[in-house]
């Protein structure tokens, strides 16, 4: 009889999860995209309602550290990121951070909102041009936890859509044509809000049009993920936040 004995090897590559919304279709094929294949990824989903409002946002706080305690139990995460831009404007950052500490093992937490502050610290972008799918009053606390964070948006636009299952099937060229159509003096950059928005494949088209970065709830969200666990991105991002390296 022979007997084999291996080696032990620790993977090297960042761990982390990601807390998506029930009706969100778009986010994790992004996240496909933005990191790495052999970053270890794991996915959870919280219950969300078909209707966007500050109440329905809200309602996920409660939902938030059973989705999240869904994650592999065994693992420890470099970070989890929530993706949702609008429920962490409502619910808050700190409070997210929170709910999902006290139901995973992880060292960090993060959200769109958070993301983006961070982003725009990075890129020194003050003035931000804000397109929305919702209707303004969603994103009204988004914007003054913006202003809040010295960060201001002078400039907003909005698809005034109401059902988060029809987000997604916004088409890009109308993203593109909204985006370029809110450029003015007044902004450094265009912030494209909600992770359920099909954005990536524009973002470089836009950039290359108004001469300004653009961002995305999906983007800075996958950047902010990998900054806190150290790597884990693709070598084929799209935008000018990846080729500014100051991290």
């Amino acid at each position: 009889m022979n007997n084999f004995s291996y080696e032990l090897q620790v993977s090297q590559e960042p761990t982390i999860g990601l807390v998506v919304l029930q009706t969100d279709q778009r986010i994790e094929l992004d996240m496909r995209q933005l990191f790495d294949p052999i970053t270890n990824m794991h996915i959870t989903r919280i219950p969300s309602d078909a209707e966007v409002s500050t109440d329905t946002l809200m309602k996920m706080e409660n939902d938030l550290p059973a989705a999240t305690s869904l994650l592999p139990r065994a693992a420890n995460f470099d970070v989890v990121g929530y993706g949702c831009t609008s429920g962490t404007s409502v619910i808050g950052a700190s409070k997210i951070s929170e709910l999902i500490k006290s139901s995973c093992k992880t060292r960090r937490v993060t959200e769109p909102v958070s993301a983006l502050i961070a982003a725009c610290n990075h890129l020194e972008l003050s003035r931000i041009g804000f397109l929305s799918p919702y209707v303004e009053k969603v994103s009204k606390t988004l914007r003054k936890n913006l202003q809040e964070s010295g960060i201001e948006t002078p400039i907003f636009g909005s698809f005034n859509e109401g059902i988060e299952e029809k987000v997604v099937q916004i088409s890009p060229q109308s993203i593109f044509d909204a985006a370029v159509n809110l450029d003015t003096k007044e902004i450094d950059a265009i912030f494209l809000s909600c992770t359920n928005l099909n954005t990536l494949p524009i973002i470089k088209e836009i950039e290359d049009k108004i001469g300004k970065p653009v961002l995305s709830s999906n983007q800075v969200l996958a950047w902010d993920m990998a900054r806190l666990a150290m790597g884990g991105l693709s070598q084929n991002c799209i935008g000018r936040l990846f080729k500014v390296n100051k991290l």
